[in-house]
C-alpha cells in the first residue's frame, strides 16, 4: 500500500482498490479494516478539539481586521450594534447552512495530512465546491491533486430552485420581499401596540406554530411551547403580551387564516388579561423603505471590504473555506437573509418602541438572526429584564447555541447581544452551556415546559418495557427529508428479517410527510398522534440522529436506536448517554430490533426538569410558589 497518495471517497458506493490509502469522506466503512480511514469516524474521536477549532475560526473571522477595522465593525447597522451577529456565519444553523460538517472534515483532513505526508491527493467526488477547496489546498501545501467525477450523486434541487438561485442576490433579494409583502399584508391589522393595558408589564415573543388543539377548538390561545404555563399567568392575573413571528404552516395556512387565528384570541383569551399580535402587524411603506434603506448601507458596505475571500483561511492553515462559505456569505449581506434579517430589525424596533415600557421579556431562543435584533430593539426601547428560553434539547453539535468563549466578554462595542439571562430545561442543558463556557450567572433552570407528560408518564412504563409477543416499533421522522427517506428505505430491507407480525407505526415529522403507498411491502401505520400517546404502546423507538423524539423515548424508558449519517454531524440529542444504540448500516438496525427483547433495561440520565407546579418559572415571572400536589421535583 502507497501512502504516499491518498484517495478522498466522496461517495456511498464501494471504494475501489488501488495503489493508494483509501479516506472516506461520508461513512464509517469497516473498522477492522486498517488501509481505510473513515473521516467521519475520525470527527467522533475528536469532537471536543474540533468544535472548539471552528468555532474559534468564526470568531476570528469576525475579528479579521480590514483597513485597521475589525470585520464585524465593518457592518456596524446601529450604534452598538454590528449586523455581524445576523449572518448565517455567526448563525451556524445546520438546517441553513450545509457546509459545516465539510469544514471540520477538511479539518480533519488536513491534521490527517501532516500526519501522512502524501505527495499526492486524488478526490472521487461529484462536488464541484469540495473539489474547489481541495484544489486551492493542495496547491498551497505543495500536493498535487485530481479530481475525478464518480456520477454516483444526483442532484435532486427542483427546477424552481435552480432557477431562483441564477438570479443575482439582490433580485433573490427583491423577489423575496415582493412575496412575503404580498402573503403578510393582512397581519399588519394586528400590530402588538393596539389593545395593550398601560399597566402590561410583561411581554412574550414565540412563533405562531406548535400551536395545541384546543386553540382551535376554543378560539383561546393554547402552546404546545408554553402549555401549563399559560394557566397559570392566567390564574395570577398577569396581564401579557404575545406577539408572535408567523410561519407558514398546515394549520395556518395562511396569513388571512394567522388574523382570524389572532383576533378570535384577543376575543376570548383572558378577559383582557392578554393581548395577541403578529410581528407583521408593524409593516407599513414607511417601514419597508427604511428596511430597503439598510438593506442597501449593508450591501454597500460589503462592497467596501474588497477580497473578503482571503479572510475566511484559518490562522496557521493551509485551507481557504471561502467557496464553502461564499453564498452564506453574499446571502447575508445581499441576498433574502440579509432583506429578512434587514426587515425584523425595523419591525422590532417599530413594535417594541410602541409599548409601553415592559419589566420581563421572554422568548424562544434558538440564537437565530432575528433574535439578536429583538435584544437589539429591546434595550434600544429601555425595556427591563430579558430572559432567553432555551425550548428544547441542546445537540453536542448544534453549532446554534455555542460560541466562542471570547465572544462573551464585553468589550463595549458591538458585543455579542446576549439577554440578561438564559433559561434551561434541565441537567443535560446546563451541563452544555457550563461545559462551553457560557458565564455561569447568566444561566437559571426551568422547568421543562414542552415535557412536562413525562412526569405523568406510566411508573411501570419507565421501569422497564412491557413486552408483548409482538415485535411494536416506532418510526419517529425527521425534519429532514433525506433522513426520513433513509431511516424508511432501511426499515424497508430490514422487514425481510424480522418476524412476519411485527408491528410498524410511522409518525412523521410534521415538515415532511410519510405515505404508506410509498413502502407497499410494509403494513405500516402512519399518525399523528401525540409521542405520549404512542410510547406506552412499543417496544423500540427507531430515530435519525437529529430528532429531538429520541429524548422523549429515552426518558419514557423505552430503547432507542439512532441512525448516525457519515454525511452530517452526530446530532443526536442523546449524544454519550448509554442505553442507546448507534447504527451505521443496514444489518446493524435489524441486529437492534430483534435484540431489544434481551436488552436489559438501562435507568437514563436525569434530562429535563420536571415539576408539574412550575415553581422556577414562577420565581422567573414572580408569582407566589404554591403548594405542590402529585409529583414531587423530580428529573427524567
Amino acid at each position: 500500500m502507497n501512502s504516499s497518495t491518498l484517495l478522498i471517497w466522496d461517495a456511498e458506493a464501494t471504494p475501489p482498490k488501488g495503489d493508494w490509502k483509501t479516506i472516506l469522506w461520508r461513512s464509517f466503512g469497516d473498522a477492522d479494516d486498517p488501509d481505510i480511514i473513515s473521516v467521519p469516524k475520525l470527527v467522533e474521536d475528536q469532537a471536543d478539539a474540533l468544535r472548539k477549532r471552528y468555532l474559534a475560526w468564526i470568531y476570528e473571522l469576525g475579528a479579521t481586521r480590514i483597513q485597521d477595522k475589525r470585520l464585524l465593525d465593518h457592518l456596524e447597522l446601529r450604534p452598538g450594534f454590528s449586523f455581524w451577529w445576523m449572518t448565517l456565519l455567526t448563525e451556524n444553523s445546520y438546517a441553513k447552512s450545509n457546509r459545516l460538517y465539510d469544514a471540520v472534515r477538511l479539518f480533519v483532513l488536513e491534521d490527517l495530512s501532516n500526519t501522512l505526508q502524501p505527495d499526492g491527493v486524488i478526490m472521487a467526488s461529484d462536488d464541484k465546491l469540495l473539489a474547489s477547496v481541495f484544489w486551492h489546498w493542495c496547491r498551497n501545501s505543495g500536493i498535487a491533486f485530481k479530481w475525478k467525477q464518480t456520477g454516483l450523486s444526483r442532484s435532486q434541487v427542483s427546477l424552481k430552485k435552480r432557477v431562483y438561485h441564477l438570479l443575482p442576490y439582490a433580485g433573490q433579494a427583491v423577489t423575496w420581499l415582493a412575496k412575503y409583502i404580498l402573503q403578510r399584508w393582512p397581519l399588519r391589522r394586528h400590530p402588538a401596540s393596539s389593545d395593550v393595558s398601560s399597566k402590561t408589564e410583561i411581554t412574550f415573543v414565540d412563533y405562531l406554530i406548535n400551536l395545541d388543539h384546543r386553540a382551535f377548538m376554543t378560539d383561546k390561545f393554547a402552546s404546545n411551547y408554553w402549555t401549563d404555563l399559560i394557566e397559570i399567568l392566567n390564574q395570577g392575573k398577569i396581564k401579557v403580551n404575545w406577539v408572535h413571528l408567523y410561519l407558514q404552516h398546515e394549520a395556518v395556512p395562511t396569513a388571512r387564516q394567522a388574523h382570524n387565528l389572532i383576533t378570535r384570541f384577543n376575543h376570548n383569551d383572558g378577559n383582557g388579561l392578554k393581548s395577541h399580535a403578529s410581528l407583521d402587524g408593524a409593516l407599513s411603506l414607511l417601514l419597508l423603505f427604511s428596511a430597503l434603506h439598510d438593506y442597501i448601507r449593508l450591501g454597500w458596505r460589503s462592497l467596501r471590504l474588497g477580497k473578503i475571500r482571503k479572510c475566511f483561511r484559518p490562522s496557521g492553515s493551509d485551507l481557504n473555506l471561502w467557496p464553502l462559505f461564499k453564498r452564506d456569505w453574499f446571502d447575508s449581506m445581499r441576498g433574502r437573509t440579509a432583506m429578512w434579517n434587514c426587515l425584523a430589525l425595523n419591525l422590532f424596533e417599530r413594535t417594541l418602541s410602541q409599548l409601553p415600557r415592559q419589566k420581563l421579556g421572554i422568548y424562544l431562543q434558538e440564537n437565530q438572526g432575528w433574535e439578536k435584533a429583538f435584544i437589539y430593539a429591546w434595550r434600544a426601547a429601555g425595556h427591563g429584564h430579558l430572559t432567553g428560553v432555551v425550548h428544547t434539547t441542546v445537540r453536542y453539535w448544534d453549532f446554534r447555541y455555542f460560541y466562542d468563549p471570547q465572544n462573551y466578554e464585553c468589550t463595549g462595542k458591538n458585543d455579542l447581544p446576549m439577554p440578561d439571562h438564559v433559561a434551561l430545561n434541565g441537567p443535560m442543558a446546563l451541563d452544555a452551556y457550563r461545559d462551553w463556557g457560557y458565564p455561569e450567572d447568566q444561566m437559571i433552570e426551568v422547568e421543562a415546559l414542552r415535557y412536562l407528560y413525562l412526569a405523568k408518564r406510566n411508573s411501570a412504563k419507565a421501569e422497564g418495557t412491557d413486552l408483548t409477543s409482538v415485535l411494536r416499533i416506532l418510526v419517529c421522522g425527521d425534519i429532514l427529508p433525506a433522513a426520513s427517506r433513509q431511516m424508511m428505505r432501511w426499515i424497508e430491507t430490514a422487514a425481510n428479517d424480522l418476524p412476519d407480525n411485527t408491528c410498524y407505526t410511522v409518525k412523521p415529522h410534521p415538515a415532511f410527510d410519510i405515505k404508506a403507498s410509498d413502502y407497499p411491502s410494509l403494513k405500516l401505520r402512519i399518525t399523528n398522534a401525540p409521542l405520549m400517546e404512542l410510547l406506552p404502546d412499543c417496544d423500540i423507538v427507531f430515530t435519525s440522529n437529529i430528532t429531538s423524539a429520541a429524548v422523549d423515548a429515552y426518558c419514557f424508558g423505552i430503547p432507542v436506536v439512532s441512525v448516525l449519517d457519515g454525511n452530517t454531524f452526530n446530532m443526536s440529542p442523546l449524544r454519550g448517554l448509554k442505553g442507546v444504540v448507534y447504527i451505521t448500516k443496514k444489518a446493524e438496525l435489524v441486529a437492534a430490533l430483534l435484540n431489544v427483547k434481551q436488552r436489559e433495561h438501562v435507568a437514563g440520565t436525569p434530562y429535563f426538569c420536571l415539576d408539574n407546579g412550575l415553581p422556577r418559572w414562577r420565581k422567573l415571572l414572580g408569582l407566589k410558589p404554591v403548594e405542590q400536589e402529585g409529583l414531587a421535583d423530580s428529573a427524567s
